[in-house]
């Protein structure tokens, strides 16, 4: 198998194992395995919310990490561990982030997962 298709089924793989729709909007960056269980590493990717598709937005980098527990997988515990991206409006410097709520609106997230989004990270 080669490296790009071998990436691309994982990816599938996590598709299945994540809440829906969440590599849709995350990367998975790393996955660590400890004496509780697994730690995936989920960063926002740098694709900007589309209420601000209008206005020039630079990333500012991202929220502190928030972990949160979600399913085990094969007896072993998961924490997600997530950080959310946050913009600079130019030129007001105001900072914005993505709108969970706008996002449930669409087709792409399930309503359970932006719920626990939303519940979870404000």
């Amino acid at each position: 198998m080669k490296k790009e298709q071998g990436q691309d089924t994982i990816k599938e793989l996590m598709g299945y194992l994540l809440p829906e729709g969440t590599l849709d909007y995350f990367d998975l960056i790393h996955i660590v395995k400890d004496k509780v269980g697994l730690v995936l590493f989920l960063e926002e990717k740098n694709l900007p919310p589309t209420e601000y598709s209008k206005q020039t937005l630079h990333s500012k980098g991202f929220f502190p990490e928030v972990r949160i527990q979600d399913f085990p997988i094969r007896q072993h515990k998961v924490e997600l561990s997530i950080r959310r991206r946050r913009w600079e409006v130019q030129p007001t410097g105001e900072i914005v982030s993505r709108n969970w709520d706008l996002v449930m609106q669409g087709a792409r997230l399930t309503k359970e997962f932006a719920h626990f989004l939303k519940g979870a990270l404000g």
